[in-house]
């Protein structure tokens, strides 16, 4: 056989390359960054006013955006320092758009979209556009991003700002250009000033550049910019530490199997052989940001209770990344894309119920919305009203409509005048004397809270058991209405000739 009719048998038996082919149909880098971000803008719209409801985490968001910049200042210094920079921001938000569930809310799902749209290009950079895409579409989908995206709280911000912090790194190591640094820099401080467990995926990115080898000149510039944050961020930490009894609720970790669940399948999509591109490889950047942060405050957990899974949201970027690249890795091997339409029908499919369940109110802990109805519907005019403990007045904050004809018994200053989440309340001796000159109280209880041993506490506890009766309670989303009458009141129903059970009787 001649050296043609050889090189014509060849021809005839080697099939075209499939990487040549699929070069042709893979998306554009714009469509890797719009796509997700459409994505998430229209999931976040869909059922962005959860039917108007607030939780209560949101209350404190609408309550300190509505007061003036002093008066968020003021206010840190007692309490909520940590999240005094994202109240500024709603504050100024809310003088530009007004002050509705969309303005409260919206800000959220642009972050997110944002947020997607990084990961995005995040994926694109480390392991191409198939990646990136999936990477980006997967984020948009993850139930958790769902339901940050839907909440006026700044988990959302810190999410965007540290997916672009990390495409600023990625982007960094290969050009070490002094403005990449400057840019990662700058957007990790202020992701860590808008929560400070931001500073966590730090830890993160230093162990990528230490796995991954970088250059010496690199590891040297991020040691830089890093210790550059953190001291930046150190008087914010020290001054609130003095706060940290806020986190006194969290009695162990919050939805620690959803984080070992996430780390477990991050990790197994790593040991696929994934690829990547460039000096830093995605799954050597993702697992850490998957991991660490949430393994950082399950240790500093042993000492005293931190972990709680949206303070580490922007784990999610990590995971996305891995099923991204690790859904491409699947589908190229795949020879038949009939596998991968079921597969991707089964996961839509198995999505629907926790997307729908999220657009509801009892999705939250709490709905501040339905408990200060409640109070409104129980209560008469002239009523005492009693929160147990009092730090959970902001139940009934965000309608101020809901109380406002009943009258507050323990509180001695109210929260805006006292640059306080839930006012200053009267000693305990002068709160047993006023519940005693009503003959019918509404006490708001939080469902599971416990009372903290105060002497203001102990003195409404005791009266309420010594001198009154429960008459009625009704159950709502997060809390307990109780209605109790005095032994000695005519009746807790109006009729003929009876005194107006709702009016305070003064002895």
């Amino acid at each position: 056989m001649s050296i043609a009719e050889r090189g014509s048998a060849m021809a005839r038996t080697v099939s075209p390359p499939v990487p040549a082919r699929r070069r042709s149909t893979r998306p554009t880098r714009a469509v890797v960054v719009i796509a997700p971000l459409s994505l998430t803008i229209v999931l976040g719209l869909w059922g962005l006013r959860r039917q108007n409801t607030l939780w209560g985490d949101e209350a404190v968001t609408w309550q300190l955006a509505h007061r003036d910049l002093s008066q968020i200042w003021l206010t840190a210094q007692h309490v909520d320092l940590v999240h005094a920079l994202y109240y500024a921001v709603m504050h100024e938000l809310f003088a530009l758009f007004g002050a509705g569930l969309p303005a409260l809310r919206l800000p959220s799902v642009l972050a997110m979209s944002a947020a997607a749209s990084g990961v995005g290009l995040l994926g694109l950079r480390l392991a191409g556009p198939c990646a990136g895409l999936l990477a980006g579409v997967v984020f948009a989908l993850l139930p958790q991003v769902q339901k940050y995206a839907q909440e006026g709280r700044s988990y959302a911000m810190v999410c965007a700002l540290v997916t672009w912090a990390t495409y600023a790194l990625v982007a960094g190591v290969p050009q070490r250009s002094r403005w990449r640094w400057a840019v990662y820099g700058s957007t990790m401080l202020l992701a860590c000033l808008l929560h400070e467990f931001a500073v966590l995926a730090l830890v993160a990115h230093g162990i990528t550049l230490v796995v991954s080898r970088v250059p010496r000149p690199v590891l040297k510039a991020w040691s830089v910019t890093a210790a550059g944050v953190v001291a930046a961020l150190l008087p914010l930490a020290i001054r609130s530490a003095g706060q940290s009894g806020q986190l006194s609720w969290i009695d162990g970790p919050v939805r620690l199997p959803g984080f070992l669940a996430m780390a477990v399948v991050g990790v197994a999509c790593a040991l696929a052989p994934l690829g990547g591109r460039g000096p830093v490889r995605l799954s050597v950047l993702a697992v850490p940001l998957v991991v660490l942060p949430g393994l950082l405050l399950l240790i500093a957990s042993v000492v005293r209770p931190v972990f709680v899974d949206r303070y580490v949201l922007y784990s999610h970027i990590g995971i996305a990344l891995l099923l991204g690249a690790w859904t491409d890795y699947f589908l190229r091997r795949q020879r038949s894309s009939r596998i991968a339409w079921i597969a991707a029908v089964a996961v839509l499919a198995a999505l629907v119920p926790p997307s729908l369940s999220l657009r509801t109110p009892q999705s939250r802990s709490n709905d501040v919305t339905a408990i200060g109805a409640a109070v409104r519907e129980e209560g008469r005019p002239g009523d005492g009203l009693l929160y147990l403990p009092g730090r959970h007045r902001i139940l009934t904050a965000a309608n101020p409509e809901d109380t406002r004809l009943l009258t507050d018994l323990a509180l001695a200053q109210d929260p805006v005048s006292s640059n306080t989440l839930a006012g200053v309340e009267l000693p305990a001796r002068d709160i047993a004397a006023r519940m005693l000159e009503f003959d019918r109280i509404v006490a708001v209880r939080a469902t599971g809270a416990h009372s903290p041993a105060s002497p203001q506490e102990e003195a409404k506890t005791s009266t309420l058991r010594r001198y009154f009766r429960e008459y009625r309670t009704t159950q709502v989303n997060g809390a307990r209405i109780t209605v109790y009458v005095r032994d000695h009141a005519p009746s807790p129903k109006a009729g003929p000739g009876s005194d107006s059970p709702g009016r305070a009787v003064r002895r």
